[in-house]
């Protein structure tokens, strides 16, 4: 189930946090709950990226996109990810989540989140390629920016470890490929 209740609390906080840079950092502070547990005691998979979702909405109303979905009655969707768990998040820890846009190119938005444990180590990381959609299918990501205030605004250079992903994503076949059962 969608945590609704934890998302209405995050987008109150940050309704009341300063307006955020396009590239700006944002960061929000979690507890795993019991409900976020898998079988293990542990943040479950699937509950992680949906705790993402709420820091990516978070950042989003920071830096103005709901506010630009909202008016011109976009849509927002995610294109693709890749993520990386490498520490646990055990029942009640504590933990920050750190939400921000890495660069944009002429279709997508990359995002960047990962979940740090109070002792300083990065428990997560994950990476997405998003999309704002309207009538006629992607927005170029410079409509949004200028909906959002930043007319002219450029987009960082790409790191080189994320152009490497897209150029390998590129080469996955769609539709996948279907297997005959014997």
């Amino acid at each position: 189930m969608f945590p609704i209740v934890r998302l209405i609390k995050d987008l109150l906080i940050a309704r009341r946090m300063p307006p955020l840079e396009m590239t700006g950092t944002h960061v929000s502070n979690h507890i795993c709950w019991p409900w976020d547990l898998d079988f293990w005691l542990e943040l479950n998979n699937g509950r992680a990226m949906t705790l993402y979702d709420l820091g990516r909405t978070m950042t989003a109303q920071r830096v103005g996109l709901i506010r630009a979905i909202r008016q011109r009655r976009w849509g927002m969707t995610m294109a693709g990810s890749t993520v990386r768990f490498r520490r646990r998040i055990r029942g009640f820890e504590r933990f920050e989540m750190r939400s921000r846009a890495v660069c944009w190119d002429d279709k997508f938005i990359y995002l960047e989140q990962s979940m740090w444990k109070r002792n300083g180590e990065c428990a997560s990381h994950v990476m997405f390629r998003s999309a704002v959609t309207g009538d006629n299918g992607i927005v170029p990501p410079t409509e949004v920016l200028r909906e959002m205030g930043y007319e002219g605004a450029t987009s960082p250079m790409m790191p080189e470890w994320l152009a490497a992903w897209c150029a390998a994503d590129a080469l996955r076949p769609w539709p996948p490929m279907q297997e005959k059962l014997v």
